[in-house]
């Protein structure tokens, strides 16, 4: 706290008298000011001692003395001190009423007090205040570094919990607590996932305070990167003090150095995650293991799934931050320039990361040119958030919201796999991410593909062209009015080959529906005999009608 009229008034070496305003003594003094003008408002900020000695004020005219105490005391004055001896012998008494009338505390100073010696000791008090918050700051900041060394950021926000007798938490980059102290807030951090996720889309470092019911909430933002990482809460019952903002500042340096981490063991982590996809691929998943050694070693050690991400459209692509080879781990850090489109990737990189730590399992995670690979436990969080993530964005989707930058993503998942097998994994994703385009779905698995239908695979522009060019001499045979083969061929090959059943189903004569099959041969130029020319004439058909609508 800054010195008080009161503790000024106690100091045995200035002998000041209170002569008004008794009962507000315990106002905070920011600075003692000398002034001899009849109107020295426009000269303070609030919160002066202003010392005077009437030089140009008619002290004894209460039509003038009582506008200017007015003054004072709307401008925020801490107090007056009149000295007395030398325009004035003592106080005059039209200056004490208007001090009462105002509620302005009034202080006689004595003629061997001089106006320096009220100034020194404000000056010494003031900065014997700012002396003991900096100590106490860094007792606590000490405080604060043995328990993250000790405990981690549970101890840490415990600690700075207790400093700021309110309560802490850590949020991780989806918004959610990762930790609370006392344990009671954990529920009441909670609620403010809305307000994390909005600082989140602000450029680090940012903060905001909250209006909450219970408490005055801060929102810091935690990490280097352009966005934040995770973010720190702090509930007080009041403003913070010096003391405590320099707790709260000594925290958010700490948490940032426990939660991320530097840039170069990220770029070394990034390396090795893709000098191991590398391996594997490559088919030497025994080199694979020995470079995975701690890191991605446990990943190894079980089944995984090998998921690959890729924008939904070329339109969409997003920016390549890997390394000039194109090929290099996604760090999650926002390199976006201002004048480029958002990178998709860096939430799905958030997502996953976020989702493997929560768990405590290993994610391998490699942006390759304009993709990214993904290496993840079997039935573990990481594919749990893929799949979630796919469901809310297909939900948004078919509801008609407006696509994001992150609503714009395809992912194929492999079949659970392992070292070996991983090169068989990766065409497993391709083939699913690929079916996920066509689809327009944001997850495939590779066994839906398996367990679905090749009919909407003809959906195709490229399949579309062949189909027409296949059956365009039918359609134009058929357009003169001298018969319906292609209806005809569509019956016979429904029937496989039934000739009975098939001329029943249109209402002919067999000996006619052979007629027309013999004229669609003669028309294509191939035989109706060849297995392979039935199947291309029947997936064309399944993929155009006569309009050429698709089916």
């Amino acid at each position: 706290m800054p010195p008080t009229l009161a503790s000024l008034v106690h100091h045995s070496a200035l002998k000041l008298t209170v002569l008004a305003g008794a009962d507000r003594l315990d106002t905070p003094v920011r600075w003692a000011h000398v002034s001899e003008l009849i109107d020295p408002v426009p000269y303070m900020n609030g919160g002066e001692l202003l010392l005077t000695t009437s030089l140009t004020l008619d002290a004894e005219n209460p039509e003038e003395v009582l506008p200017y105490v007015r003054r004072l005391a709307r401008a925020g004055v801490a107090g007056l001190g009149f000295g007395r001896g030398v325009n004035y012998d003592g106080v005059p008494a039209a200056l004490v009423a208007a001090a009462e009338a105002e509620s302005l505390p009034l202080l006689e100073v004595p003629r061997r007090t001089p106006f320096l010696a009220i100034t020194k000791a404000v000056s010494a008090a003031i900065a014997a205040e700012q002396y003991r918050a900096v100590t106490a700051g860094f007792a606590a900041q000490r405080e604060l570094t043995r328990q993250a060394l000790g405990e981690g950021p549970e101890g840490l926000i415990g600690a700075l919990a207790a400093q700021l007798n309110g309560w802490a938490a850590v949020y991780d980059a989806s918004g959610a607590v990762v930790a609370a102290a006392p344990e009671w807030a954990a529920r009441r951090a909670a609620r403010l996932t809305p307000d994390v996720r909005r600082l989140r889309d602000r450029p680090a470092p940012a903060s905001a305070v909250v209006a909450a019911a219970e408490d005055r909430v801060e929102l810091h933002s935690l990490g280097t990167a352009r966005h934040p990482r995770a973010a720190l809460a702090v509930g007080t019952e009041s403003t913070l003090g010096t003391v405590e903002r320099y707790s709260v500042h000594a925290a958010i340096s700490l948490l940032t150095l426990t939660t991320e981490r530097s840039r170069a063991f990220r770029a070394a982590e990034q390396r090795i995650g893709a000098a191991v996809l590398g391996m594997l691929l490559a088919g030497e998943s025994g080199h694979a293991r020995a470079a995975a050694g701690d890191l991605y070693g446990a990943l190894l050690d079980a089944p995984f799934r090998l998921a690959i991400v890729a924008a939904t459209s070329p339109a969409s692509q997003p920016h390549a931050s890997s390394p000039a080879s194109g090929t290099g781990a996604a760090s999650g850090e926002d390199t976006v320039t201002p004048e480029l489109a958002p990178d998709p990737f860096a939430a799905m990189v958030d997502l996953v990361e976020t989702a493997a730590a929560r768990a405590g399992e290993p994610v391998l995670v490699v942006r390759e040119g304009e993709r990214l690979v993904l290496l993840a436990v079997d039935q573990g969080a990481v594919a749990d958030a893929c799949a979630t993530y796919a469901g809310e964005s297909d939900r948004a989707r078919d509801a008609g919201a407006k696509s994001t930058p992150e609503s714009t993503l395809a992912i194929g998942l492999s079949a659970p796999s392992g070292p070996v097998a991983a090169v068989t994994a990766y065409k497993q994703a391709e083939q699913a991410l690929s079916v996920a385009r066509r689809r327009g779905r944001t997850l495939v698995e590779h066994e839906d593909v398996a367990a679905g239908s090749v009919l909407p695979l003809l959906a195709d522009d490229a399949v579309r062209a062949f189909a027409d060019g296949l059956l365009r001499a039918l359609h134009d045979h058929d357009a003169t009015g001298r018969g319906d083969l292609v209806a005809s061929l569509r019956a016979w090959l429904a029937h496989h080959g039934q000739w009975d059943a098939a001329a029943a189903e249109l209402g002919v004569h067999r000996h006619t529906l052979r007629y027309r099959m013999r004229r669609v041969e003669e028309i294509l130029g191939r035989s109706l005999d060849d297995p392979d020319v039935r199947m291309e004439l029947w997936l064309a058909l399944k993929a155009t009608t006569a309009t050429g609508g698709v089916v």
